[in-house]
């Protein structure tokens, strides 16, 4: 659902028909998150400051809030937006995609949230693009359109 490596940001599950983005978190490691916590100026309080207030700010720089880790189960169906045209033509796809969400293995301490094309091509959800839309059509049910995490397939390297 979330990688290893998103478990110390607060997360929650996606919401059918939203749309997401691949943002890099603080960790270094790319995941899905809310739009909108996403956007640089969230932070921007209309509320005025006093003199004081703007110096202690400035003395002790306010911690950003954390952007929360939004996790997809496996077999969720996604619509890929914004696919790079190297990836389009590697693939035989368009720049909006329809794919479906698994997971690559079982081993802890591992990348393993991927994105599986209708092609049979998989790709890490860490070689996707930062700022890359992901539109939720369907959280499925992964057992039945999940497959044995052992099959073969085969992997994108970055493009």
């Amino acid at each position: 659902m979330c990688d290893y490596s998103l478990m110390e940001f607060p997360n929650r599950l996606a919401v059918e028909g939203e749309v997401l983005v691949v943002h890099r978190f603080r960790s270094g490691s790319l995941g899905l998150a809310a739009a909108a916590e996403c956007e640089p100026n969230r932070m921007k309080t209309a509320q005025k400051k006093s003199f004081w207030e703007r110096f202690k700010d400035l003395l002790f720089l306010p911690e950003p809030p954390q952007t929360a880790a939004v996790c997809i189960p496996p077999g969720a169906r996604l619509v890929l937006h914004d696919v790079p045209a190297s990836l389009q033509k590697q693939l035989h796809i368009g720049p909006d995609e329809e794919v479906t969400f698994m997971q690559t293995s079982a081993a802890e301490n591992r990348h393993r949230d991927a994105v599986r094309f209708r092609t049979g091509h998989v790709l890490r959800l860490q070689e996707l693009t930062v700022g890359q839309r992901v539109q939720v059509m369907d959280l499925g049910s992964s057992a039945e359109e999940e497959p044995n995490i052992s099959s073969s397939y085969e992997t994108i390297g970055r493009w």
